[in-house]
């Protein structure tokens, strides 16, 4: 009983971290499935985001106003990482590694900007003294303090300016360069370009949920975009699972990457009041990872040829 008490307790927490990853998670799939490239900026990008809006906020500026600036970071980390691709002739997966390890030492040096130190690891954002769009303080109170009610509509806004962005014509040359790139261009798409904008697109969001996710934690730490692109792609791939026979539409797969991602956080709120500890859930993650990639597999290894063959023997 007070497993099933404290477990339901930590559910709006659960929900709460789950929506400010899941815009994390939709940058993930506009690289993972949309352009076909595994882009590891991410890791780097979201505590960039965290980094540049705890920054801004500390020193009392508008939390939109520095919402905004953290997301342009994140698209100035996306453009590296593309014209290290694209301009430089580096693998997408080693440039986005190498964006992110010189990412680390410029977001030491970001959170240290306006003080003594020379570098910071940590900056802390007080709900008391300053002014955030979200805060995990709210998170059981029924008003519009809640942070639900902002991510909500942060998720619903997010994923219907995608919608109708990826039905223009350049979200439609993106679209073709990462299902077949000859063809893109063939039809004389700049795949190049295409590429550095799905990229420079998808760390805009990264970066956006991190400063979202500093506020909500009430601090913007160093590491706090370690193993991100395994939770992005957890939740991508938990969501495709679990509805992507249900979920049809563009804008609906976008909502699956953010319900993947608050179905992993409450799998880890459960598996947590089982016992396991804090330490182990970057091995819980990369579990997860590996089941839900494993499940199609599966199912179309063994699960189609049980169908075939039955329908054989019925002919």
């Amino acid at each position: 009983m007070d497993f099933l008490l404290s477990f339901f307790n930590s559910l709006p927490g659960a929900f709460g971290q789950g929506l400010a990853w899941g815009i994390m998670a939709v940058g993930v799939y506009i690289t993972f499935r949309i352009l076909d490239i595994a882009d590891l900026t991410v890791d780097g990008s979201l505590a960039t985001g965290g980094a540049v809006a705890a920054l801004f906020i500390s020193q009392g500026w508008n939390p939109w106003l520095a919402l905004l600036l953290a997301v342009i970071a994140g698209m100035l980390a996306g453009l590296i990482t593309g014209l290290l691709h694209t301009a430089c002739g580096i693998p997408a997966i080693l440039a986005g590694i190498l964006t992110q390890l010189a990412l680390y030492s410029i977001n030491l040096r970001i959170m240290a900007v306006w003080s003594d130190a020379k570098t910071k690891a940590t900056l802390a954002l007080s709900v008391d003294r300053l002014d955030l769009l979200v805060s995990s303080r709210y998170i059981r109170e029924l008003n519009l303090n809640n942070p639900l009610f902002l991510l909500v509509i942060f998720t619903v806004v997010l994923i219907a300016v995608l919608y109708w962005f990826f039905g223009t014509e350049l979200g439609c040359a993106l679209r073709a360069t990462g299902a077949n790139q000859a063809m893109a261009r063939a039809q004389g798409i700049n795949t190049s370009w295409c590429k550095v904008l799905g990229l420079v697109v998808s760390n805009g969001l990264v970066a956006m949920s991190g400063a979202l996710l500093a506020q909500y934690q009430g601090s913007s730490t160093v590491d706090m975009g370690r193993g991100a692109i395994v939770i992005g792609l957890a939740a991508v791939i938990i969501g495709e699972v679990l509805l992507g026979k249900v979920f049809r539409n563009f804008a609906l797969k976008l909502l699956s990457a953010v319900i993947g991602s608050i179905i992993y956080y409450i799998v880890l709120q459960f598996v947590l009041r089982l016992g396991l500890e804090s330490t182990d859930l970057k091995l819980l993650s990369a579990v997860v990872v590996a089941l839900f990639l494993s499940i199609p597999y599966w199912k179309g290894k063994y699960f189609t040829k049980t169908v075939r063959k039955e329908a054989a023997r019925n002919a």
